[in-house]
């Protein structure tokens, strides 16, 4: 689709200018920016079409010099891909017949305005995707040539075959078997390149890959050279395509022993060390791999999104460790219920997946609700103590028309958020299957477009939360948040309506406002004598950015704030997934002076790992913790001892969420630095707080 705010370039022939005017006016009442050229002669569009890239032509079907057929035949002669919809004034079967033939769009009644808007919609979408394939098809062409200067320069020895007979081989695969020319090699069956021994396990092995086409496969055999030599090979095959044909790509390697050894490393880098279970990444693959069969077959799927409600409550009662237990049980339990024909993955400490092709949404959702009672009868006994679980699933179909898999899961994600506004379902624990037409129409907010939309409109608020020095040393440090109004004006974090993982663009986007207006401010605070710190939270997208420090040097300089005055914010979760980046990001952010702050911390298997990689200069200790420390001398002395092994390491530490005065005398013991919560205040759209006090 074309962006909303893209201009429309629009050609526009009529003999009337007042008319041409309404034409534009009723495009721009529709929302769409338009930049218009009124034709008033065939040598001025000409000149026009010469001069420029248009999108659009209206022309209105009336006797005139320079008519409609002849503008469209211009277009015609000159190759032009510029959309040609005839406003007529009476409807003629044989007239809207005629000029389509002729190369038009459509005809619609110049009186029927909301079906003008509408068919110029369609027409601007139609165009926007034939430029898109253009586009795509240069770059298809691009990476073709790369591939195969990458095929002809590759130390692998790999060759294309087609009904068993070499269709290419690059040079290091006709050096791997004594041939000089291509052409000694191009229709050599690939029987005659192997021993009579491993000719039958060839036509075996063949065999079995044509039925269940596992790109990879391996099999282990004897290759006979032109020189009647023998070695002993790994043949690896994959489906590929040469020439625009379909075939087969085999890869020769000389025969290893640590096969097994790279089979293990691959299960292991698509397993979730907590559950054993598919992780993120195996999924998302996956999820790309059965949207592309649903393009090609027609072949349809369905996609699962569990969402655990009230995780965050239950962790707090049962502890890190207890959380860990719940979720391994957890995934012992969908595993049974999914069974084998289901893909089962953990995506997030709170939300797991499921994956199934060939499968409708219908089939999906009758499994979600099979699972969703199972989790809802079953007892977990976690340390002695038996704990509840519900969950919110939302179910997504993949077809031929799906998405890219980010923004597929995110309409799972979706459905799965849509099952706590149901009546009677305030906690969750419901199935929602996604429908397109509904979501669009009902629940706006949750789409990209509306963030993005809600940005242009500055519908975003920041708010301020102050973060205190326990010592009392009057240090001024506040934490930003970012809040959207949403289509009921209501504020939610804008961050929980993005995909899961993705698009990226977007959570750049909304940092980078956060950030800058941040600046605006505490730039505008600073200069009334405070000598304030604001911490910024940052997601995995930013961390990745490579431009987002460029960027930053410019705003600070605009805005003539120090860097000190800025705490970047990382969540645990992020650092471990994007280790290198998010040790190139601090590294990039501490050159302009900014600090750097991990968030979440003490909820990863090893915590203190990441800050062998990542030079943070603040700590913030999980929310969990607070809660937990109130209730358990056990959890008091794990966070004396973690705040004592981070200061002892450099490290200043902050403890969240702190509700009431009762936990301070425990903080106060434990060396903690820096405090937070709704204790001191809650997050509030001014940075008014009275440092003084403390």
């Amino acid at each position: 689709m074309q962006k909303k705010n893209a201009t429309v370039h629009l050609l526009i022939l009529d003999p009337s200018q007042n008319d041409a005017e309404s034409l534009v006016s009723l495009l721009r009442n529709s929302g769409k920016a338009t930049r218009a050229h009124r034709i008033t002669s065939e040598e001025d569009l000409e000149e026009t079409l010469k001069a420029g890239n248009w999108d659009l032509l209206l022309a209105r079907d009336l006797d005139q010099e320079f008519s409609a057929d002849d503008a469209l035949a211009m277009i015609r002669r000159m190759d032009k891909d510029i959309p040609f919809i005839l406003l007529t004034e009476e409807e003629s079967r044989e007239r809207t017949v005629g000029i389509m033939k002729a190369g038009a769009q459509d005809t619609v009644s110049s009186e029927h305005t909301d079906l003008i808007v509408l068919k110029v919609n369609r027409e601007l979408a139609a165009l926007d995707e034939r430029r898109r394939r253009r586009v795509l098809e240069s770059h298809l062409r691009e990476a073709e040539q790369r591939c195969q200067l990458l095929l002809e320069s590759s130390k692998d020895a790999i060759a294309y075959i087609n009904d068993g007979m070499h269709i290419y081989a690059n040079q290091s695969y006709m050096e791997f078997l004594g041939y000089d020319d291509i052409d000694d090699l191009i229709c050599v069956p690939v029987l005659d390149t192997l021993t009579p021994e491993s000719q039958e396990k060839y036509r075996e092995f063949m065999k079995s890959f044509a039925e269940k086409g596992e790109d990879g496969m391996t099999l282990n055999c004897t290759a006979r050279r032109s020189d009647d030599h023998e070695l002993n090979v790994t043949m690896s095959v994959s489906a590929a395509t040469y020439d625009g044909e379909s075939c087969t790509q085999i890869v020769l390697q000389p025969e290893h022993s640590d096969a097994e050894l790279e089979e293990k490393l691959r299960q292991i880098s698509s397993q979730d060390l907590l559950t054993g279970l598919f992780n993120r990444q195996y999924l998302m693959d996956a999820l790309a791999e059965a949207i592309a069969n649903a393009g090609k077959s027609n072949e349809t799927g369905a996609l699962a999104y569990i969402a655990l409600d009230n995780f965050m409550s239950m962790k707090g009662q049962v502890g890190i460790s207890g959380a860990d237990l719940l979720l391994g049980d957890l995934a012992n339990l969908l595993k049974e219920q999914a069974g084998e024909d289901l893909a089962l993955a953990r995506l997030s400490d709170d939300a797991f997946s499921l994956l199934c092709q060939p499968c409708d949404e219908t089939t999906m959702a009758e499994h979600a609700e099979r699972i969703r009672k199972a989790v809802e009868d079953h007892l977990f006994d976690i340390n002695g103590r038996t704990v509840q679980l519900t969950v919110s699933i939302g179910v997504a179909a993949i077809t031929e028309n799906s998405p890219k898999a980010e923004e597929l899961m995110a309409r799972a994600h979706t459905a799965s958020a849509e099952v706590r506004k149901l009546e009677g379902h305030a906690q969750g624990n419901g199935v929602v299957v996604y429908n397109p037409a509904d979501f669009e129409t009902l629940d706006e907010s949750n789409s990209v477009e509306a963030i993005q939309k809600a940005l242009e409109e500055n519908r975003f608020r920041l708010l301020f939360q102050p973060i205190i020095n326990l010592r009392g040393e009057g240090e001024e440090h506040y934490e930003a948040f970012v809040r959207m109004l949403d289509k009921d004006d209501e504020e939610v974090s804008p961050y929980d309506f993005l995909p899961p993982m993705g698009p990226s663009d977007t959570a750049i986007k909304i940092d980078r406002w956060v950030i800058l207006q941040t600046i605006k401010q505490l730039s505008s605070h600073r200069s009334r004598g405070h000598d304030t710190r604001l911490f910024l939270n940052v997601t995995a997208e930013t961390l990745q950015d490579k431009t987002f420090t460029p960027w930053l040097s410019v705003a600070l300089k605009a805005a003539r704030l120090p860097g000190d005055s800025l705490i970047f914010q990382i969540r645990e979760g992020d650092a471990n997934n994007y280790m290198k980046q998010a040790k190139d990001f601090t590294k990039a952010v501490h050159e302009l002076h900014c600090k750097v702050s991990i968030a979440q911390f003490g909820c990863a298997l090893n915590p203190f790992n990441t800050l062998k990689h990542i030079d943070t200069d603040y700590v913030k200790i999980d929310g969990s913790f607070t809660e937990e420390i109130q209730k358990s001398d056990e959890a008091k002395e794990q966070v004396k001892e973690m705040v004592k092994s981070l200061q002892s390491n450099g490290k200043l530490t902050i403890i969240p969420l702190v509700e009431n005065a009762g936990v301070l005398a425990t903080l106060w013991q434990a060396g903690v630095n820096y405090i937070q919560g709704y204790y001191l205040q809650a997050p509030v759209p001014e940075m008014n707080y009275d440092f003084g006090d403390n």
